[in-house]
């Protein structure tokens, strides 16, 4: 089962979120859940700019290992990051760009290793990276996030995005899909989430708690 909102807006409550914010100011990875009747999926998200070589290790062992940058557009358009394809059928509408690695004057080897992906992340983070600064195609998948953020599409890129503005970090997220340990060939659902959390001590928070908490303080 995923989520659905309470009668407050809510799922998991305003504290959640509360700690998310928090949570990712730190440095600190959080789990965001979306609707049941959406992908039903829980992502690992952090701030671009606070991964480190550890945090994507952690992140490439539990999850899909197709490790996404949430990046607002106009920064995209600096960087020169087109659109993956012309005509995007992704069911979601998720706006995947040509993938990057930082290039080897940054020190990058493969661009594989956790150390590598955590250092083109992190400089795609940078308000002064330069579109010289990364090599296409690449390990890193960049998302193109819509304006408004989750008040405008309820997807995980949207989320990564909000929560990083919110904690006063760089405008851009990691975000990756979590996989089950308890059937390695499907994703992680809710009830096993809750566990994974509780083991790890991340914050769980949903699409739908962020979206009724920038509701409710920014008087929407």
């Amino acid at each position: 089962a995923g989520v659905t909102a309470n009668d407050d807006g809510y799922c998991f409550g305003k504290q959640s979120v509360i700690d998310a914010i928090q949570a990712i100011k730190e440095g600190k990875m959080v789990c965001v859940v979306d609707d049941m009747n959406r992908e039903n999926e829980g992502d690992l998200i952090m701030a671009a700019d606070a991964c480190t070589p550890q945090d994507m290790a952690f992140i490439v062992k539990y999850s899909s290992g197709v490790v996404c940058i949430a990046m607002e557009g106009k920064r995209m358009d600096e960087l020169k990051l087109p659109a993956m394809v012309s005509d995007n059928e992704d069911p979601k509408e998720t706006a995947f760009s040509v993938t990057v690695d930082a290039t080897k004057e940054h020190g990058i080897t493969t661009g594989i290793s956790a150390t590598d992906r955590s250092r083109t992340v992190r400089l795609l983070a940078q308000p002064d990276c330069k579109p010289s600064d990364f090599a296409r195609p690449g390990h890193i998948f960049p998302l193109r996030a819509q304006e408004g953020g989750v008040l405008t599409r309820d997807g995980h890129t949207e989320a990564a995005i909000d929560l990083s503005v919110l904690a006063g970090r760089s405008p851009s997220g990691i975000l990756c899909e979590i996989v089950s340990e308890e059937n390695p060939v499907e994703m992680m659902r809710l009830p096993e989430m809750k566990r994974f959390c509780k083991k790890y001590d991340f914050v769980l928070t949903s699409i739908v708690d962020l979206q009724q908490y920038r509701r409710e303080t920014e008087g929407l």
